[in-house]
């Protein structure tokens, strides 16, 4: 009794991932990341960052709690300067925008798989209960 083979719905969902990547909050993630990649002291600094993270793992391993301290406050100094510029606040800024959209589209995916399954089965949609619950006599006596 499908309605929709699993490959239709995977189909579908890759139609919204392209739809999704074409919104005006995609296209400004694309243009601060190009901004980002360009600018040298940006890129610097974050290979910097990178090279200090290996450090500090080494650092943890062997247990040379000194050391790793000197490099965690440069690894904070770094980030603090990185977070200064202003188009490393809005690209962040950007990345949030994005992640509260996907949550959003995954959220009233999983919402109204959910709902339609009650509405399918004849169930109560302000319960949150299917049909086949409220048959069985699941009811509060």
């Amino acid at each position: 009794m499908a309605e929709y083979t699993r490959k239709q719905v995977v189909e579908e969902a890759e139609k919204l991932a392209k739809m999704m990547a074409n919104i005006e909050e995609i296209d400004r993630f694309k243009q601060l990341e190009a901004k980002i990649n360009d600018n040298q002291k940006i890129q610097d600094n974050i290979q910097r960052i990178k090279a200090l993270q290996k450090q500090a793992v080494n650092f943890q391993a062997y247990g040379k709690t000194e050391a790793l301290e000197k490099v965690e406050k440069e690894i904070d100094r770094l980030q603090e300067e990185l977070d200064g510029i202003p188009i490393v606040s809005e690209f962040k800024d950007s990345q949030m925008v994005i992640n509260d959209i996907l949550q959003m589209v995954s959220n009233t995916i999983s919402r109204e798989v959910t709902n339609e399954v009650i509405r399918s089965t004849g169930g109560d949609l302000l319960k949150g209960e299917t049909g086949s619950k409220q048959a069985n006599g699941a009811c509060d006596h």
